[in-house]
């Protein structure tokens, strides 16, 4: 670079680092401001070499990180200084010491300084960060999954280091355009696996829904460019629509002299797709693109008359859909949010959401954790994410299960929607829609599970895996001499209760389970192979079982014998997994070491990696992929590679948690080859409307109709039509034109048949 370049860039990494001090969401101290300058020195030192794959300077990144932390989720000085900080020991020689001394460093006659407590708490923030960064180096398993596990580790020692690695995540996520498609579709799987979701349960729905937009433009690119072309072209309209229904509401608030103010809000790209995908509607047909959202400022004490208040108002106007009706101020959600939602039928028919929120409210929904904290005030009362916490610290340090299944099991409770549940006296919890009796007396206390012995809802006395609903009143019945028993995790669906259970049951295991390991390990000495973790993974895998602990309680009671054991060493080697381990080693995406005789059987419709091998395959049945969609491949322990869609339903969990396992693939001409794809048909049912599909099916465009099944019901029609077509383009020509016959209403692919 010249010299002026780097005077320009020293200039703008001043602006920078000046913006931040302006937008902290908290009041800063001279010894805050004195700790983030010192911070900032530390990083500037750190990082001085080093640039991004953009050709900027890397300070850029920790700078942009510190002022999400400190706008966008509202954490204080001690959070921003450890978020400029985050790379520095991964990155140069600089030590957690080392910070500690820096920070802390105090000159003579100096009247500000930063304690050493302090420093050591950044310090420590910044080592927990740094070990989320590392590795793990064993690929018997899911390197994904065990750092999610030990991200997830790090709440028992400080959220803020979540919080910090989730801003750092949202600004990768906003600089990725210089990235290899292969790299950004792997950040991108993992930040709609795990990092939305916690961001969405830590209250943070802003950058919620920044993670979700971005996942999904590198998940599914073509997708979102077409969702969000979309919305620029009927922006203006969506605006002046929203807009005549809020001036409407307007003039009656002002007359009641409320203090509020009113904006329009768009709804994200992904919740579009999301609705798009699981009502099979198009893009048109999505009414609450927008919605109106009135935040008004009110004393605590007022807030819950004012929003009913606003509420009578918007309703004298728009008539409101009672089912749709979301009182969140009555019962907050568990995340902290509070809100009354009204869905209202608006001018031409179209339903119109708006969003009722006191100022107080709106910060909390909009900051999450932190303004929880701010609004606490010295309370020593749990508010509903202390508890959340509290509890997801409890499930951490009790558990057993494997990463994958860990990482899954507490996936369920990040996005599950919430049942409000009484107790005898009153008192209203809060748990997961599909939670049960049983998971219920887990949320009183895990003692009370334990010793559960029966349950009452509603007065009635029920089976401990009855499907709870919100409303209902539960009763638990206990006996000390109650104990848990395996077909209670068929009962149950929280973490909490599954682990709490899962510990007491392995309490009487854990002790057959050390014998059966010192047996295990005798018997293969004999079979001359070493017991170490490779094998046991390698075992736990071929036995089709869950972790260690399985296999070693089953050969401690007999169940692996010596018989499944030498079945065992003689296939052992042999899985097509252990042979790509053993030959791709570069990168997820590089063949260049495999054997190409020994798996190629000259398929020509899809090849894999860069340089197109040829490969043998199959087609997975989950989203039955044809010619012409983008797929790729996945590794497995037993089938061999297995093709998915890039919008598999179970893309998103396989990229993210077997990243090392997934395959670059791409279908070339396959002119001579046939697909199956299956069409959802609905619509209203008319004389000859069998005669009139398979005419334009058959006559028109020349594709063979495999089975077709037509159901009709007081006028309206349901039916699947398998069709095998040679690729994508044909399919796509398909439904276009059987959408043209009069009638029909819907027509769908379905990927799983």
């Amino acid at each position: 670079m010249t010299e002026i370049d780097i005077e320009l860039e020293n200039k703008a990494i001043a602006r920078e680092y000046k913006e931040l001090l302006r937008i902290s969401y908290q009041t800063l101290t001279d010894e805050d401001k004195l700790l983030i300058r010192r911070a900032f020195d530390i990083a500037v030192r750190a990082h001085s070499e080093q640039r991004r794959k953009s050709g900027e300077a890397y300070i850029f990144h920790p700078i942009a990180v510190a002022k999400i932390v400190a706008s966008d989720i509202g954490l204080g000085a001690t959070s921003i200084a450890s978020a400029l900080l985050h790379d520095v020991i991964e990155d140069s020689p600089i030590t957690a010491q080392d910070i500690i001394k820096e920070l802390s460093r105090k000159e003579e006659n100096d009247e500000i300084f930063v304690q050493v407590e302090r420093a050591s708490k950044v310090s420590k923030i910044v080592e927990g960060l740094t070990k989320m960064s590392k590795v793990i180096t064993n690929e018997e398993i899911s390197l994904q999954a065990e750092n999610y596990r030990k991200m997830l580790l790090t709440l028992n020692d400080d959220v803020r280091v979540i919080l910090i690695k989730i801003a750092d995540r949202l600004h990768n996520m906003q600089t990725m355009g210089s990235m290899a498609d292969y790299k950004q579709a792997k950040i991108a799987s993992e930040t709609l696996y795990i990092y939305a979701p916690l961001a969405h349960r830590l209250g943070l729905y802003n950058i919620k829904t920044q993670l979700e937009d971005l996942g999904l433009k590198y998940t599914e690119p073509e997708v979102y460019n077409d969702i969000l072309q979309k919305m620029k072209e009927t922006k203006e309209e969506q605006e002046a629509y929203i807009k005549s229904i809020g001036d409407v509401i307007k003039a009656s608030l002002d007359v009641e002299h409320i203090d509020y103010t009113m904006k329009g809000r768009p709804k994200s790209i992904f919740s579009i797709r999301r609705k798009m995908a699981v009502q099979s509607v198009t893009f048109d047909e999505v009414y609450d693109k927008y919605a109106l959202r009135i935040i008004y400022k009110s004393d605590p004490s007022e807030e819950k008359f004012l929003a009913w208040k606003i509420y009578s108002i918007v309703t004298d106007h728009y008539r409101p859909s009672p089912s749709r009706l979301r009182d969140w101020i009555s019962s907050p959600k568990s995340t902290g949010y509070e809100a009354l939602h009204i869905t209202v039928m608006g001018p031409k028919g179209r339903w119109v959401e708006i969003q009722v929120r006191s100022e107080r409210m709106d910060e909390i929904a909009e900051k999450g954790y932190a303004a929880h904290y701010k609004y606490k005030q010295g309370s020593t009362e749990e508010n509903s994410l202390d508890i959340w916490i509290n509890q997801l610290k409890e499930v951490l340090e009790n558990n057993d299960s494997s990463a994958v299944e860990f990482v899954e099991d507490f996936k369920l409770n990040l996005y599950s929607k919430e049942i409000y549940i009484f107790t005898p006296k009153g008192e209203i919890k809060s748990l997961p829609k599909g939670a049960t009796s049983l998971d219920f007396a887990f949320s009183i206390h895990s003692e009370v599970g334990v010793h559960t012995r029966g349950t009452r809802v509603n007065g009635k006395l029920v089976p401990l895996n009855h499907v709870l609903n919100s409303g209902d009143q539960v009763e638990v019945i206990t006996s000390q001499n109650q104990k848990p028993t395996a077909s209670w995790l068929d009962y149950v669906t929280t973490s909490r209760a599954k682990n709490k259970i899962k510990n007491v049951l392995n309490e009487s295991t854990k002790k057959i389970a050390e014998d059966g390991k010192e047996i295990l390990e005798r018997k293969l000495r004999h079979l001359k192979v070493s017991l170490n973790e490779a094998v046991i993974n390698e075992m736990v895998v071929y036995f089709k079982l869950q972790t260690s602990l399985d296999l070693f309680y089953r050969t401690g009671i007999g169940t692996i014998d010596n018989t499944s054991l030498k079945e065992y060493v003689n296939q052992r080697g042999n899985t097509l997994l252990n042979f790509f381990k053993n030959k791709i080693k570069r990168s997820p995406n590089s063949l260049e070491n495999v054997n190409k005789d020994e798996l190629s059987k000259n398929y020509d419709q899809i090849v894999f990696g860069a340089k197109q091998d040829k490969l043998d395959y199959k087609l997975s049945t989950c989203c039955n992929p044809i010619p012409g969609d983008k797929v790729f491949g996945f590794i497995t322990i037993n089938d061999g590679i297995k093709i998915h869609r890039t919008d598999c339903p179970n893309a998103i969990s396989l990229q993210s948690n077997f990243a090392y396992r997934i395959i670059q693939a791409k279908w070339i001409d396959s002119s001579q080859e046939e697909f199956k794809a299956t069409l959802k048909i609905t619509g209203m049912d008319t004389m000859g409307l069998t005669n009139e599909l398979t005419k334009v099916i058959s006559n028109e465009m020349h594709v063979n109709i495999q089975s077709i099944s037509l159901s009709g019901e007081a006028g309206i029609f349901n039916g699947n039509m398998t069709v095998v077509v040679n690729n994508n383009t044909i399919l796509k020509q398909l439904i276009e034109n059987i959408k043209k016959i009069e009638g029909i209403d819907k027509v769908t692919r379905v990927y799983n048949n």
